[in-house]
Parts: C-alpha cells; sequence; structure tokens
C-alpha cells in the first residue's frame, strides 16, 4: 500500500513539473509578444512615449490599424506599411504655438531623407495627426514648437526590427525560472524514489 501511494505521488509530482515547464514557456512566449508590439497603460511619469522639456510635455502614438486595430505603438512598431502618428500635446501651453511634425530616415534631420513633413501650425485641440509609410528601418521623429525659446522633442522608430535587448530583459526572469524547473526535474529524474518507480512500472 505504501509502495502504491508513493508511486501516486511521484506520479503527480511528475505532472506537477510539466506543468509548470510549460506555464513558463507560455509566459516567455507572451512576453516575447508584448515586447515587440504595443506599449502598455502606463502613467505619464512611467510613459516612454512622453517627452518633458521644462514643463512642456507631449506624448507620441503610432498606429498601424490594418495589422492591429486596436494596438498603440511607441518607438517599437513591428510591421513595415501605413502608418498613423499622433502627438499629443499635454501642457496647454504648447496649443498657443506653432508646432510642426517632421520624420526623417535615420537619425540625422540634416543629413537623412524627410519621409513626412506637417509645417508648423496652431492645434487648439492639442492633438497633432500625420500619416506615412513606413519601410523596414530605422526613423526619427522631430516635434518642434516655435516657442520662446523654442523646443524640439525626437523619438526614436524602429520598424520591424527585433530588440534583442528588450526582449532579454522581459526574459530573463523566466528563463531563470525555466532553468531552475528544469534543474529540479532533473534532480527528480535521477533520485532513487523515481528509479524505483520506474523499475516497478516495467514490472
Amino acid at each position: 500500500m505504501n509502495i502504491v501511494n508513493r508511486q501516486d505521488k511521484d506520479l503527480f509530482l511528475v505532472r506537477r513539473l510539466n506543468q509548470a515547464s510549460i506555464a513558463a514557456l507560455l509566459l516567455i512566449t507572451a512576453l516575447y509578444a508584448g515586447a515587440v508590439t504595443a506599449h502598455g497603460k502606463e502613467s505619464l511619469e512611467e510613459d516612454s512615449c512622453v517627452r518633458r522639456i521644462g514643463e512642456n510635455m507631449v506624448h507620441f502614438s503610432a498606429y498601424q490599424p490594418q495589422h492591429e486595430p486596436s494596438a498603440q505603438y511607441c518607438s517599437e512598431i513591428p510591421k513595415g506599411g501605413d502608418t498613423y502618428l499622433v502627438v499629443d500635446l499635454v501642457d496647454e501651453a504648447l496649443r498657443g504655438m506653432p508646432i510642426g511634425m517632421r520624420v526623417v530616415r535615420g537619425t540625422s534631420e540634416t543629413e537623412d531623407e524627410t519621409v513626412s513633413y506637417l509645417r508648423p501650425s496652431y492645434h487648439p485641440d492639442g492633438v497633432i495627426k500625420g500619416e506615412t509609410s513606413l519601410d523596414q528601418g530605422l526613423y526619427t521623429v522631430i516635434i518642434t514648437a516655435e516657442g520662446l525659446p523654442p523646443l524640439r522633442y525626437q523619438y526614436p522608430l524602429r520598424v520591424q526590427m527585433i530588440n534583442y535587448a528588450n526582449i532579454f530583459r522581459t526574459a530573463v526572469g523566466p528563463l531563470i525560472g525555466l532553468l531552475l524547473l528544469t534543474l529540479l526535474g532533473y534532480k527528480l529524474m535521477k533520485s532513487k524514489r523515481m528509479e524505483r518507480w520506474r523499475a516497478s512500472r516495467r514490472q
């Protein structure tokens, strides 16, 4: 009777180990997908899509409804194609200034190709909207406000490119957990109790 109980317990442990390993793999997959798709809903203080100069703050978003209707992107855009660019002028003072937006291929406004340009104008509703087509590669969004002093905000864009650093930082925790589970499973499979259980199954 005790042998049967030990066998049932060992079988239960093996099943739980397998379930935990599968859960860890699913978590890593989900984190990977999150790292290359839309950024989450964060407070303005924590939002990486916010730029601040003094008391003046803007928020940038990019959308590709033809691919993901509800997804909102910032610096990492997973696919090329038509892209809608939206800048929210968080501070009302910016709404009284002429503000323009330029998108250049690369990282230099003077040396690289301009792919989209909105001339400076007033935006009393606090929203700047633009549309452009982006191919795979690096871009820079440059927002300029003709105030006193003039203001300039920049956003780097990576289109259809994998950011391995972000993926590593996101997945390192689950990977460590998976390694620990693997080590635990290895020790369990090599234990004398498991060897006795396997021997009893062969009889």
